[in-house]
């Protein structure tokens, strides 16, 4: 028999496609199902259009079948088969698609999915076999033809005997080694664990004999102990109807989750599920869940986000990460479309137009769900929000408030009035008529924020406040800058915007009454403060420290704490003093006596470590402040 080389630079073609173009072996299973389902395709869409009659859907299957004695898998399909000429145009050219022919020559049938485009998926078998048999007989012919080839040298065609029409291809499995294992692809689980993942929505039923274990009838008897026996059933593989191409009105909340618990190993039921379908410059289903907790590794490097990509049903992806934002990164789900342009060996994407239309609109169908959430559910939303939170914070700074618009309203915050989170939409909503700012407190816990001295003024006047917790929100907010035209105001800034015109010039007159005595003070920190200023927002309190600057107290605590930080950044640190405070007075006094000076330069040093210990920074010096206290209470 003659052996035919193949065209088109065949040997370093082969070479190429099974050494370099999949990444994985077992991608052989899904390509050589898809083929099968590609042929089924073209006979069923014959029938629909009238040119065959006599067959319907259910006459459809592809059969797997493993000989472990032989080492052989056979996958074989009742599709519309090809002739000897089809055999050697098909397989004997490599990179020649009779699906994609196929699909330019027919209108589109929403009925019809023809997945191969390339031509070269049917040779991703060479990865794991050394020997191909394909035998097929087309659709309305008496002849079957016999095709085998033992890799790039070239292949033989001859006649052949087959029952019925279609195709079946054997594949014999190469030898295992210390570095590969091909044994594998002959045990039942690993087959059906290939098929439920990336041909799980397959049209039609893959089946294949699986070998179960049973007990013997007449065992298991208090007379006989049980005994246990091998047998083999057929069993059909894949679900073939996804869940999100069902109509709506056939698919419950329990289905949703129970496809979410199995799908993505979660033993919660999701918070929210999302199905959306869009057609036009981009065809696509989507189903999406939002978990109701974070993984363990969320926040670590070793997360890793994305959707499951199926190209008609076929899983191409397992987490193609440009279809989220990396703020909606907790989302998990899937997208299948049948607009997406692959790559030659369909497991990667080639980033293209569709993808970057599919990935804004899911982008503005998770905005919109949320909002919905949080004005509607907000307990759940409050859920949500406890486990995803701190993503939306990062998205907000991160990216130089590219953001900005998708994550400001989706935002909660601690209201010192309402005592529990709120959105910044409703605490604008509350501002007093004459609240120029919104203002915010930094702090380690909701309890220590609430007596620090910075608000007290705040709090009297009625103004509410929102404590920041987390080490992100300071810098969510600077990225934000504004909200509504308002503008965000910390408590520990120097100014507050609260005084009259006849308080400013009221203090401004006491401020230069006090200054040398606020100058020595300043001077007896040896640079330690930027300034010393009479305080207009203490009341009770004797002292507390503000900034100025971009960089605020808490920013500085935040940033030096980080891992690769090198130089230690420091904010402008202003020391304020209470006016009205009996310790002022005092001060006043002791600076009036040139011979109580050092007990001045003292007092200073107390004040500001006082001033650190609210701020929750470290002393310098914690024995020196130590003998200060008991120097003072010896007087």
């Amino acid at each position: 028999m003659e052996t035919k080389e193949f065209k088109a630079e065949s040997k370093r073609l082969l070479d190429l496609m099974i050494n370099s173009i999949y990444t994985h072996k077992e991608i052989f299973l899904r390509e050589l199902i898809s083929n099968a389902s590609d042929a089924i395709d073209k006979l069923y869409y014959h029938s629909l259009s009238g040119e065959v009659s006599g067959l319907s859907r259910d006459d459809f299957s592809i059969n797997i079948a493993l000989d472990k004695e032989n080492r052989t898998i056979t996958i074989t399909d009742n599709g519309c088969g090809m002739t000897k000429d089809e055999l050697e145009a098909n397989l004997g050219t490599i990179a020649k698609s009779g699906s994609l022919d196929f699909k330019q020559t027919q209108e589109k049938n929403d009925d019809i999915d023809i997945i191969g485009q390339f031509g070269v998926g049917f040779y991703s078998a060479f990865m794991v076999s050394d020997c191909v048999t394909v035998t097929s007989r087309a659709f309305g012919s008496d002849e079957a033809w016999q095709w085998q080839s033992h890799g790039a040298e070239g292949y033989t065609l001859e006649p052949a005997q087959m029952e019925g029409h279609g195709t079946r291809i054997v594949l014999s499995l190469k030898e295992s080694s210390e570095e590969e294992n091909y044994d594998e692809f002959l045990q039942d689980y690993r087959i059906t664990g290939l098929v439920k993942q990336y041909s799980d929505y397959i049209r039609y039923p893959i089946r294949m004999a699986v070998e179960r274990s049973r007990i013997k009838e007449g065992t298991g008897t208090e007379d006989k102990p049980a005994e246990y026996e091998t047998y083999t059933e057929v069993e059909t593989l894949n679900s073939m109807v996804p869940i999100w191409r069902k109509q709506k009105s056939e698919v419950t909340d329990e289905d949703y989750n129970n496809f979410y618990k199995e799908k993505f190993f979660d033993y919660e039921d999701p918070l929210k599920v999302i199905r959306t379908s869009t057609e036009g410059a981009a065809t696509y289903d989507a189903l999406l869940f939002i978990p109701s907790r974070a993984p363990l590794n969320y926040y670590s490097k070793d997360y890793e986000k994305g959707l499951q990509l199926y190209a008609s049903g076929v899983l191409i992806m397992q987490r193609c990460a440009d279809l989220l934002p990396d703020c909606f990164s907790f989302v998990r789900g899937l997208v299948d479309s049948q607009d997406l342009s692959l790559n030659i060996s369909r497991e990667m994407l080639q980033h293209d137009r569709q993808l970057k239309v599919i990935a804004g609109r899911l982008e503005k169908k998770i905005k919109s769900e949320l909002l919905s959430m949080l004005k509607n559910d907000r307990e759940t939303y409050d859920k949500f929000f406890k486990a995803f939170g701190l993503q939306l914070k990062y998205g907000l700074y991160s990216g130089y408030g590219q953001n900005k618009e998708l994550l400001q309203d989706l935002v909660l915050f601690y209201s010192s009035s309402e005592k529990k989170l709120v959105s910044l939409e409703e605490y604008v909503s509350r501002m007093k008529g004459d609240q120029k700012y919104i203002y915010y407190v930094c702090g380690e816990s909701v309890s220590r924020i609430d007596h620090l001295p910075q608000i007290e003024l705040l709090k009297d006047k009625g103004y509410e406040v929102l404590y920041l917790t987390d080490e992100i929100d300071e810098f969510a907010l600077k990225m934000l800058y504004t909200y509504a035209d308002k503008e965000f105001r910390s408590a520990s800034d120097s100014d507050l915007g609260l005084e009259t015109e006849e308080e400013k010039e009221e203090a401004k007159k006491q401020t230069e009454e006090n200054k040398p005595l606020l100058d020595f003070l300043k001077d007896s920190l040896e640079g330690k403060v930027s300034a010393v200023r009479l305080s207009q927002k203490l009341k009770s309190h004797p002292v507390c420290l503000s900034s100025d600057g971009p960089l605020s107290i808490e920013m500085e605590k935040v940033l030096n704490s980080l891992p690769a930080a090198e130089e230690k950044v420091k904010a402008e640190r202003v020391l304020e003093i209470n006016a009205g405070h009996p310790v002022f007075g005092k001060l006043q006094a002791l600076y009036a006596d040139p011979s109580k000076q050092d007990r001045v330069k003292a007092y200073a040093g107390l004040l500001y470590n006082q001033a650190l210990l609210i701020e929750g920074l470290p002393i310098e010096d914690p024995v020196a402040f130590s003998n200060s206290i008991c120097e003072l209470m010896q007087e």
